[in-house]
């Protein structure tokens, strides 16, 4: 059953000093750190773990072009820290070199096309694409993060991705959040078992050919024609080897055309489908948990231009599993604003009131920030951070009883 849930009571006051709050930091968003180039040669810059401290292991899977690198972004700056950008400063740095491996003070992002099996000349030999699973080193892989889990650091191989080589290794080191990436990271049980959380970002076939047409056709002077080409040569082996993992996900991003407007080829609705019973993670609601809700925000307190707004929170069922659903339709002109939808809803994760507009903020300028992209890539950040403060909080307590016990 769905409820039209009429606007609930607001405090004007509390709204209006979030909002001057927001206000004041708004300057200072588009000057953030996140993702500047730093001067690290090796992540053993960053945070070292604790003894006896076991990294969390984070999976996102993803098509290229999808929104994984804005994601990233988005998570490690939730951890904060003065440090966050490319391992060694990328190329360019004094001392840096091409990697695809992303540091924050406290995470390390890698990169699973780093575990291509053959360079892109390799693969105009063996005639398939870097999405069929006999072009990814599977075994390395699991090694890999099995090691780093462990608290060991590993070689890791690079892919350039400018100039399609497999270039000299870079030593990784275990950070207290470790984020693998990529087109595969759940398709080998062995690295599933590794994983503490899992995410997919599910771009639908409509929205992906209506971003590829903007980016390549309208930026880069591609015909429809060779857009369409390539979309229709990818598609098999997405189908068979890549969009199979969403059913292991526990968040699912989900981005899809507007039901507001028919018409309409820009905007967007995207849901965040979360599975229940997840260890150490409650799922993110409107209003009242466990409810079927359909709501108009306010255009007096959330402007948002035509089509409009609707959001919706949903219990629903997901390649068989109970899941909780969230659902932004709409786009909105004032990242501020956005802290009247934040106010309503429950398991947030976020520190203080506000927080969660804050961080979108920050990166105003990510592609996403003014629609549900932006919202639900912020609120499985703000996930993954509170998973990783239970799983640190739980490890801390048993390590206190153990040395208790052997007092």
């Amino acid at each position: 059953v769905t409820t039209q849930f009429p606007t609930l009571p607001y405090s004007t006051m509390k709204l209006s000093m979030t909002v001057g709050a927001l206000a004041a930091v708004t300057a200072s968003a588009f000057t953030t750190t996140s993702f500047m180039p730093t001067s690290l040669r090796s992540s053993s810059s960053l945070e070292a773990l604790k003894d006896g401290e076991t990294p969390i292991i984070i999976g996102l899977a993803a098509d290229s072009g999808c929104g994984k690198s804005t994601f990233m972004r988005r998570v490690t700056s939730t951890f904060g820290g003065e440090q966050c950008g490319p391992l060694g400063g990328g190329f360019g740095t004094e001392g840096g070199w091409e990697t695809n491996t992303l540091v924050s003070d406290m995470a390390t992002v890698i990169c699973l096309d780093d575990y291509h099996l053959n360079d892109r000349e390799g693969r105009k030999v063996s005639g398939l694409t870097a999405l069929n699973t006999a072009e990814q080193k599977f075994d390395l892989m699991y090694e890999h993060v099995k090691a780093l889990k462990d608290g060991q650091s590993v070689m890791k191989p690079i892919y350039n991705h400018v100039n399609g080589t497999l270039d000299t290794p870079e030593k990784i080191e275990p950070t207290p959040v470790i984020i693998i990436e990529g087109l595969h990271p759940f398709v080998d049980e062995r690295v599933r078992e590794l994983i503490d959380f899992s995410l997919y970002l599910d771009i639908s076939p409509d929205v992906k050919l209506n971003w590829k047409i903007q980016r390549d056709m309208e930026e880069r002077g591609h015909s429809l024609e060779s857009i369409m080409a390539s979309i229709e040569a990818r598609k098999p082996d997405f189908d068979a080897y890549i969009e199979p993992q969403k059913q292991y996900a526990d968040y699912v991003i989900e981005c899809l055309p507007t039901d507001l407007d028919p018409e309409d080829k820009s905007t967007l609705k995207v849901r965040a489908i979360q599975k229940k019973g997840v260890p150490d993670f409650n799922p993110t609601y409107l209003f009242d948990e466990g409810s079927d809700i359909t709501w108009t925000p306010s255009a007096d307190k959330l402007s948002s231009p035509a089509p409009g707004m609707k959001l919706k929170s949903t219990q629903e069922t997901y390649f068989g599993n109970d899941v909780a659903v969230v659902e932004m339709d709409g786009t909105f002109d004032n990242i501020q604003e956005l802290v009247y939808v934040e106010s309503n809803l429950g398991n947030a994760n976020s520190k203080f009131y506000g927080e969660v507009t804050q961080a979108m903020l920050s990166l105003a300028d990510s592609p996403g920030s003014n629609n549900g992209t932006g919202l639900m890539q912020t609120l499985a950040a703000f996930a993954i951070r509170e998973l990783y403060n239970k799983k640190s909080a739980t490890a801390k307590l048993a390590a206190s009883k153990e040395a208790s016990t052997v007092a």
